[in-house]
């Protein structure tokens, strides 16, 4: 009998998530804790974005602080990560069988887009990480096939964690709250969009998104931060059924929603 596939897709907010975590963090902690220890965790995060796929192998993962003009608390905060040459190696060996050619970056650490949703849920960081770069360039259908390539290792006791949001058009974010904080339809309208399709697993319209949906091209100007989501998809399978494990905003503009495959 297979065993199940351990993939996951979570939102990482702002950087402020880190500070004020909420209803999200709560949701991603206890979804963590109700799962198996696995051997390595294989983090996507949009915030790194490279010309090909590229995978982390360092074995001491460095805290990034990627941002600039929020809380000075953010930039004491520290991810103590590992890294795992032989699943680095496997993460590799994984992408080249599907004909992926793929740079290795001995140097790379954790950016927030990788530590703070890790933080929520393995707050202990005793659990090795290996980092892999999106390319946002090369759209939905690239990013599917990542997964695809990582489906092997989610069925091996490796858990694939892809970071990112459902809603990331940050130009609206003053706009709205200049209107008092009121979020515009469109958000809202564009994850209930993408929860229809995902629980029925409509994995073509998903992948049209911005043809396919009223809301698609205005929620992500630029597409880095939901590429994520379709590398999950890849991975989990066509066989995997997704289920929401938090759906939310946060900053008047950002869907929050996670989901887990079943």
């Amino acid at each position: 009998m297979q065993t199940a596939r351990k993939v996951l897709f979570v939102p990482h907010g702002a950087p402020t998530f880190a500070l004020h975590p909420g209803a999200a963090g709560a949701a991603m902690a206890q979804l963590a804790q109700g799962l198996a220890t696995p051997r390595a965790i294989v983090v996507v995060s949009p915030h790194w974005d490279t010309a090909v796929p590229t995978v982390g192998t360092a074995t001491q993962l460095e805290t990034i602080h990627d941002f600039g003009g929020f809380d000075s608390r953010l930039y004491d905060l520290r991810y103590p990560a590992t890294g795992c040459p032989e699943a680095a190696q496997q993460v590799v060996a994984a992408l080249q069988a599907h004909g992926i050619a793929v740079p290795q970056d001995a140097q790379r650490g954790l950016d927030h887009g990788a530590w703070i949703p890790l933080r929520q849920m393995f707050p202990d960081a005793d659990i090795p990480v290996v980092p892999l770069s999106v390319q946002s360039h090369a759209g939905p259908a690239h990013a599917y096939r990542i997964g695809q390539a990582l489906a092997a290792l989610a069925q091996d006791n490796f858990l694939i964690v892809a970071s990112g949001n459902i809603t990331h058009n940050l130009r609206d974010y003053q706009t709205a709250r200049m209107a008092g904080g009121q979020t515009p339809a469109y958000v809202q309208d564009f994850a209930d969009w993408v929860h229809q399709h995902m629980v029925a697993k409509d994995t073509a319209a998903l992948l049209n998104y911005r043809q396919a949906s009223a809301s698609g091209a205005r929620a992500h100007p630029s597409e880095d931060h939901l590429l994520p989501l379709f590398t999950a998809l890849g991975a989990a399978g066509l066989d995997a059924q997704p289920a929401p494990f938090y759906r939310g905003m946060s900053d008047y503009v950002i869907a929050m929603d996670g989901y887990s495959f079943h």
